[in-house]
């Protein structure tokens, strides 16, 4: 649980900052981001790249950068 909740947040941060949208979204939005971003990924690109805490991180990545892209507004 902990470690879900780790990844989560980092990839969260991490599709923020490629994509610098979701400033204002604080710590639990962008662990929630990371989840279903994580999830969506995996589901579109597969899993492969390096696997933290049995999470594909780059297609998980990928996942919440389209998230971010499609609901959240640059100056939000």
């Amino acid at each position: 649980m902990i470690g879900s909740m780790f990844v989560g947040l980092l990839i969260g941060l991490l599709a923020g900052a490629i994509t610098n949208r979701g400033e204002r979204m604080g710590c639990f939005g962008k662990m929630f981001l990371g989840w279903i971003g994580a999830f969506l990924g995996q589901m579109l690109f597969g899993t492969w790249g390096p696997i933290l805490a049995d999470t594909a991180i780059i297609p998980s990545v990928l996942g919440a950068m389209i998230l971010l892209a499609i609901f959240w507004r640059k100056d939000s």
